[in-house]
């Protein structure tokens, strides 16, 4: 490692730990689905509600935040993120029993941590963009894959406390993940950060992107794979336990924790290997596996392939996400802070989306007595759509075709 690199190893691990917070806030709340249905009453309709919530927040976070960073700066920008994100788990374990009205005590503090999360995803990605470092897009990929393995031990450690405290005693989990935010937010204090765009050079702004095709496809292809990755990674656990009649402790194990790792194993090699293969070919192959996972999911009645089907999910949606950022930040060297934040919003939009369109339509099969299949299943069959899109939308320009 060179002194130069050594001199930005806290940041990269600050930058890290910035994206394993924002894996406990988009994944912990899923692991109480079913208890908030036992315990507060709520159908898939409400559920898939909170979802819509969490992420349209950050939609707005992501818009809204590119003129704030541009006249605060990006430490103190980050900081506040992590006090957002904090507050958010703080309150998440005392205001749904403390309010008489429950659904309301949730989303409170969905609405807190939705804007941490949503400054944590404008901001890591270009603070790492902007160090000098060799392989821009293996870097971005073993940082992305700190969200995997964020997901993974929220996954593993929330499912064995769970199992030991009961699930009455669930309030006390948000609160014991938020130390991870409150330790972060000092680290950011103090870490060397540099601008992705030098000093003196402009950024480009938010119409100028949009002015350009390549920037559309990759914003098109952004919000196919939040949808592809987030409508398994949110459902997952209560579909194992609900579609699949396994135990919670089972289900999570082999539902999402399984995604996050097979998610987060893919992130690990492509950020070894990746600067040999050709970045497009590699994300149409994964929109083809995404598509077979979702497949054996939905449609295959054993209950070990439709898990293992979750896990393949996690793999497919890998290198999504960060290769798209990947594409644009070689197409647009001084896409700066307004291209990453309307990305986010983009991935955003498809992450409220997916899982929200499979909570719906799970409710519609369930009130519908025409439909036989699984409600569950006949939600999350539909996603088939979001990488089916991404395929033809990477086969759309052969401009892409240029870049690795």
């Amino acid at each position: 490692m060179t002194t130069s690199n050594s001199k930005y190893t806290s940041t990269k691990i600050a930058c890290y730990t910035g994206y394993f917070v924002q894996a406990i806030i988009n994944n912990l709340a899923s692991l109480f689905y079913v208890i908030f249905q036992d315990e507060f009453g709520l159908d898939y309709s409400q559920i898939s509600w909170l979802i819509l919530i969490n992420f349209v927040s950050q939609i707005f976070i992501d818009f809204a935040s590119v003129k704030v960073i541009e006249k605060v700066g990006y430490r103190v920008s980050i900081v506040f993120a992590h006090v957002f994100a904090a507050a958010g788990l703080i309150l998440l374990g005392i205001l749904p029993r403390a309010f008489g009205n429950h659904y309301v005590g949730l989303i409170i503090p969905i609405i807190i941590y939705a804007i941490g999360s949503g400054l944590i995803e404008v901001l890591i990605s270009p603070i790492i963009e902007g160090l000098p470092l060799g392989n821009k897009s293996g870097e971005m990929a073993f940082l992305h894959s700190f969200y995997c393995w964020g997901q993974a031990s929220v996954v593993l450690i929330t499912t064995f406390a769970i199992k030991f405290i009961g699930t009455g005693n669930w309030i006390y989990m948000p609160i014991i993940w938020a130390i991870i935010p409150i330790i972060n937010l000092f680290a950011f204090m103090r870490v060397p950060i540099v601008p992705p765009v030098p000093e003196g050079e402009s950024e480009m702004k938010i119409p100028e992107l949009f002015r350009e095709p390549t920037f559309i496809i990759c914003a098109l292809l952004m919000l196919c794979a939040g949808a592809s990755e987030i409508a398994m990674a949110q459902w997952a656990s209560a579909f194992a336990e609900k579609s699949l009649g396994v135990s919670k402790f089972t289900g999570d194990l082999l539902g999402p924790c399984l995604f996050a790792v097979l998610m987060g194993s893919g992130r690990v090699l492509y950020g070894s290997f990746g600067d040999r293969l050709n970045l497009r070919r590699v994300l149409s192959l994964c929109a083809g596996l995404c598509i077979i996972s979702y497949l054996m999911t939905s449609l295959v009645p054993i209950p070990i392939v439709s898990l293992i089907g979750c896990g393949l999910c996690g793999l497919s949606a890998s290198t999504m996400w960060p290769g798209i950022f990947s594409l644009a930040a070689k197409a647009f060297p001084k896409g700066g802070t307004a291209m990453f934040a309307m990305l986010a919003m983009f991935g955003d939009f498809g992450c409220a989306f997916g899982p929200w369109i499979t909570g719906i339509l799970s409710d519609a099969a369930q009130a519908s007595p025409s439909i036989t299949m699984d409600p569950l299943k006949f939600g999350l069959i539909f996603c088939i759509a979001f990488p089916i899109l991404m395929i033809t939308l990477l086969n759309f320009t052969k401009s892409m075709k240029k870049v690795k």
